[in-house]
């Protein structure tokens, strides 16, 4: 895979092989980046990983990360699953 840039700095990435990465054909990956429950975080590499860059999309509980070098190649991607954490239940009121 390779990811663009664009004149204002910003990634681009094929959608179809983005939906293909989150199980998704790409009219329902297009629906959910139109509801905005597509994410994105570009983190920048520092000391021995200058030069690097980290992209993260994230749509409900699955994240798919990629790390790219300096030509905006995919040095290597992953998709992990979020565990949902049990929250606290609330506690009872008694009267």
């Amino acid at each position: 895979m390779f990811v663009e840039r664009a004149q204002n700095g910003d990634f681009v990435v094929d959608s179809f092989e983005i939906a293909e990465r989150f199980g998704l054909s790409l009219s329902e990956f297009r629906r959910y980046m139109q509801r905005g429950s597509v994410t994105s975080c570009v983190e920048v590499g520092t000391a021995d990983h200058e030069g690097t860059r980290r992209l993260s999309l994230r749509l409900g509980n699955r994240v798919w990360r990629a790390v790219l070098d300096d030509e905006s190649k995919v040095q290597r991607e992953e998709m992990t699953i979020l565990r949902v954490s049990a929250r606290p239940s609330a506690p009872l009121i008694r009267s």
